[in-house]
């Protein structure tokens, strides 16, 4: 199994609001970007949203190591989620993207890092910084200031 990185973040401008969020996949020496967003939506479903889409770009199993500064994404993945599970996701925020976490993430394995947010991590400044400019782009679009 190939061991990848996956570092991510999200951002909204307002909570909610327009959102974006971005996923580095690495692979030794290779790099690949993943970004996106949605123009109604809340920081945390970006922060889950990068992971999910970061993980569809794989073409195979591999060992993942999700890097975050959300503890809402790794602390619901490592020690929440099978509780959530069981419970069939009921009173659970974002059901709809637990859900697909787990289908994506069936295949890998995968464990989570919890870093802190804007403290000089340079993939995660770099992942904060694509995703603000992915949730400014969907604002901008709109037409809004």
């Amino acid at each position: 199994m190939k061991s990848i990185i996956l570092f991510s973040d999200g951002s909204s401008l307002g909570n909610p609001g327009f959102g974006g969020y971005c996923a580095i996949l690495r692979y030794k020496n290779s790099e690949k970007i993943i970004s996106g967003g949605d123009e109604d939506t809340t920081n945390n479903r970006m922060e889950l949203k990068a992971v999910i889409e970061g993980i569809k770009a794989l073409k195979e199993p591999c060992e993942i190591e999700i890097v975050s500064d959300s503890s809402y994404v790794t602390k619901g993945i490592a020690q929440w989620l099978e509780k959530w599970i069981l419970k069939d996701f009921d009173k659970i925020k974002n059901p709809d993207l637990w859900r697909e976490y787990v289908c994506v993430a069936k295949k890998h394995k995968i464990k989570t890092t919890w870093i802190k947010g804007h403290n000089g991590h340079e993939e995660n400044e770099k992942c904060d910084k694509i995703a603000k400019n992915e949730a400014e782009k969907i604002r901008k679009n709109k037409g809004v200031k």
